[in-house]
């Protein structure tokens, strides 16, 4: 069974200060999403379907269709504040949606197989592709062992500002808890993150989540009682989010569900903030003067 790349795009770039899932990276006006794409059908994909917000979802796709059209079956999907199951109430002066777990759940209708999750501003590399691909196309659609490809702490740090990373701990290649660290920073020799006043030394080597998950469908079942559960605990909050670690968490942590852990030793870039864009760029270049893309990846 061949799987399906699922793209959480609905962000809104605060901090990039624009629609950084447009923006262009490449020689040929290549976006970071039409890398991701380009390897996700090399690994093996036969569709990708974008979660987008209602702002930008017509630019889009008169972008993107014409570049994917006849290479990878699409759909393009809102992620919305109402989209939630109608049993459930919220706080009427919210005003964004619920975060990444809750953008996989609005994509429950129009994937049925297994499938990956990525972000549209990250650059994740083909291996990860590969790896994330071989996994899910073996998976039963039924299974509850899901998979991650996590990254190596000190090649996913921003040259221009602070990141946060999900700390993975594993036990014989499972993933067993995600610990979700903000304000991580190169501080001279060291990586630090700053918490409570304090700057905390990790592990350069440690294995953190960028956000790069392979699921069955029966995913869309589990966390959507796990939303369920968070609206129900969290539905007067303004900004409170329901990600992809904490549903994840709760099922391992609870035995419904287990995760295997696959380590990419690629170099991930991005762009978090406006300042990535010339080096992401630049990385790009590197990449296709080593041959590992063409100059126009659709041509």
């Amino acid at each position: 069974m061949k799987p399906t790349l699922l793209i959480l795009a609905a962000g809104l770039g605060s901090r990039y200060g624009g629609v950084k899932q447009m923006d262009k990276v490449g020689p040929s006006g290549e976006s970071i999403i039409d890398y991701s794409v380009y390897d996700a059908i090399r690994a093996g994909f036969k569709k990708v379907v974008f979660v987008l917000n209602p702002g930008i979802i017509n630019d889009f796709k008169s972008v993107y269709e014409p570049r994917l059209k006849n290479k990878i079956q699409t759909e393009y999907i809102l992620q919305q504040l109402h989209d939630i199951p109608p049993s459930l109430s919220y706080n009427s002066e919210r005003i964004k949606p619920w975060g990444t777990g809750h953008a996989v759940l609005v994509a429950k209708k129009y994937i049925h197989e297994p499938f990956a999750v990525i972000n549209a501003d990250d650059f994740y590399g083909a291996q990860a592709f590969q790896l994330i691909s071989d996994f899910l196309s073996k998976s039963d659609n039924s299974s509850t062992t899901y998979a991650m490809v996590g990254f190596i702490l000190k090649n996913t740090l921003s040259d221009h500002g602070a990141v946060s990373r999900g700390v993975c701990q594993t036990e014989d290649g499972l993933l067993t808890d995600v610990v979700e660290r903000t304000n991580i920073i190169r501080k001279e020799e060291k990586i630090i993150y700053h918490e409570n006043g304090n700057d905390i030394p990790i592990d350069q080597e440690s294995i953190v989540s960028m956000n790069f998950w392979g699921f069955t469908a029966e995913y869309f079942k589990q966390s959507e009682k796990e939303f369920e559960k968070f609206i129900s605990t969290n539905a007067e909050k303004l900004t409170a989010e329901f990600y992809i670690p904490y549903a994840l968490n709760n099922l391992i942590k609870s035995k419904k569900a287990t995760c295997e852990v696959f380590t990419s030793n690629d170099q991930w870039f991005g762009v978090t903030y406006k300042d990535d864009k010339s080096a992401t760029t630049q990385k790009i270049n590197h990449l296709i003067k080593l041959g590992f893309y063409p100059e126009n990846l659709w041509k």
